[in-house]
């Protein structure tokens, strides 16, 4: 515990800076156009079944291959969802025998606020998230936007798609209507997952096999009825079985967390298990394990809250009302049938390296029995380093450098974000130690979440970083934790 507030502490400057110095250069994963050698007659009826197999309700314009579902909720049914999606899927024809499918998604956040806007991050070398010399190339991403006018009210649905895809309006056909705008993003995970379903059919058809019998066979795992949110540009890459990905977090804000939950339940849809490891005391490891395999009754989350580890006289972050958000969000998607664990690994009754090699072997542990598995583990951003020291001790070891000698495909992150607040432990009058929310300092990288890996690993031993865009600061959760989630914003 102590080791972590020192953390907490050295980090204040006035403002919480929101990466250490890079190495390299970083890298995101190309996304690629998904492009059907089928004519667009034959594709548009098999992704019209796709979206109504999987629970969407639309409205379509047939004669202009457009369709656009009415608002979906993201964990919808858990007690701290929020956050609302719809898609505009638009069929592009390439020539005679070859076309595309566009999956345009518009966020909205728990009131009804536009969320996760499409803007084109600039990746010039005065906006990288770090101070060091690193940029981000443009051309290896291509985070689209749009403009799309939509009426205020569900309407009968006339689309007219326009070549470019920066320029696709809905007309507003009925006088007196007034619209609004909203700011989309090319889905192009959705775009590629609904590609990989609906080939196999086409092709079966045109060899005379009946189509819904083999849809029925690739059902993903879910039933593809669970919203995961805005894809995490990059995580898909690098989430893989027997990997664990350590996340080195500045804690107490609200992004992380939604981060690890949005993270766990697109992994975990593909159909690769995912494991979540939180810095939390094994104390409560058994609390933990009954709360995510519980209905999430008031009654369960009674019980999870009993911990004193809630009740903590320096609440550093680790213990906030998004940690609780996190925990409840993970029990609700092992509800719906994905394969989605939780553990805990923190000694707090150890200091130094003592506590990092007893954390290092927790996680060993999980490790060794989960070999299938994918491993989320979030942590303070001093644990994850894989080099050895820290600004006070240059021969210190840390639980990553550990990690990595018995792990050889670990992968470790520091977090990037842009400027905002945090609830942490700092300093204060007196040299005493307070705990409250204060500002940070960060670099714009747009409001994507994205995981992106150096050319070389830095000084520190991270491989990369994950970007939740501007952060803000979710407070203690104390012995409640996060209330049910706000109604309806339609």
């Amino acid at each position: 515990m102590r080791a972590a507030i020192f953390f907490s502490v050295l980090l204040m400057g006035g403002l919480l800076v929101g990466c250490a110095s890079r190495q390299g250069s970083f890298r995101l994963e190309t996304q690629e156009d998904a492009v059907y050698e089928h004519p667009l007659e034959e594709v548009w009826p098999v992704v019209r079944d796709w979206f109504r197999d999987r629970g969407f309700r639309y409205q379509e314009d047939e004669a202009h291959f457009v369709l656009q579902t009415q608002w979906r909720e993201e964990f919808a049914g858990s007690r701290v969802a929020g956050h609302w999606h719809r898609y505009t899927v638009i069929g592009k024809r390439e020539s005679p025998s070859r076309s595309q499918v566009w999956v345009i998604r518009t966020s909205r956040g728990p009131h009804g606020a536009p969320v996760n806007a499409a803007k084109q991050p600039d990746w010039d070398m005065g906006r990288a998230p770090g101070p060091g010399p690193a940029g981000l190339p443009g051309e290896e991403v291509r985070v689209e936007e749009m403009d799309v006018r939509v009426p205020s009210f569900e309407s009968p649905l006339l689309f007219v798609p326009e070549e470019s895809v920066t320029n696709v309006t809905l007309p507003l056909q009925s006088p007196g209507v007034t619209g609004e705008s909203l700011q989309g993003a090319r889905d192009f995970v959705m775009e590629w997952t609904m590609r990989d379903r609906i080939v196999p059919e086409l092709d079966a058809r045109n060899k005379g096999v009946e189509g819904p019998t083999l849809r029925a066979t690739k059902q993903e795992p879910g039933g593809g009825s669970i919203e995961c949110g805005l894809p995490i540009i990059g995580l898909a890459g690098q989430a893989q079985r027997g990997r664990v990905m350590l996340l080195g977090e500045l804690h107490g804000t609200r992004e992380v967390p939604r981060f690890v939950a949005l993270g766990a339940c697109q992994v975990a849809t593909r159909g690769i298990p995912v494991t979540v490891g939180l810095e939390m005391p094994v104390a409560d490891q058994e609390r933990v394990r009954r709360f995510i395999a519980s209905a999430g009754t008031e009654h369960d989350h009674a019980l999870l809250m009993e911990s004193p580890f809630w009740r903590s006289p320096y609440p550093d972050g680790r213990g906030s009302e998004a940690v609780v958000r996190l925990l409840e969000q993970l029990r609700w998607l092992r509800a719906q049938g994905l394969d989605v664990r939780a553990f805990v690994f923190d000694h707090p009754e150890l200091q130094g390296e003592a506590r990092e090699a007893a954390m290092a072997r927790t996680i060993l542990s999980e490790v060794e029995t989960g070999a299938e598995r994918f491993f989320l583990v979030v942590t303070g951003n001093i644990h994850p380093r894989t080099q050895p020291g820290v600004p006070w001790d240059l021969g210190y070891r840390p639980m990553g450098y550990m990690l990595a000698r018995k792990l050889p495909s670990l992968l470790s992150l520091d977090v990037a974000f842009d400027s905002g607040t945090a609830w942490i432990c700092f300093v204060g009058k007196g040299d005493s130690l307070e705990c409250g929310e204060r500002p940070t300092k960060g670099k714009d990288n747009g409001d994507r979440y994205f995981v992106s890996l150096f050319e070389r690993p830095s000084e520190s031993g991270f491989h990369g970083v994950f970007y939740v865009g501007a952060v803000s600061a979710s407070p203690p959760a104390v012995r409640h934790g996060e209330h049910t989630s706000d109604a309806n914003p339609m």
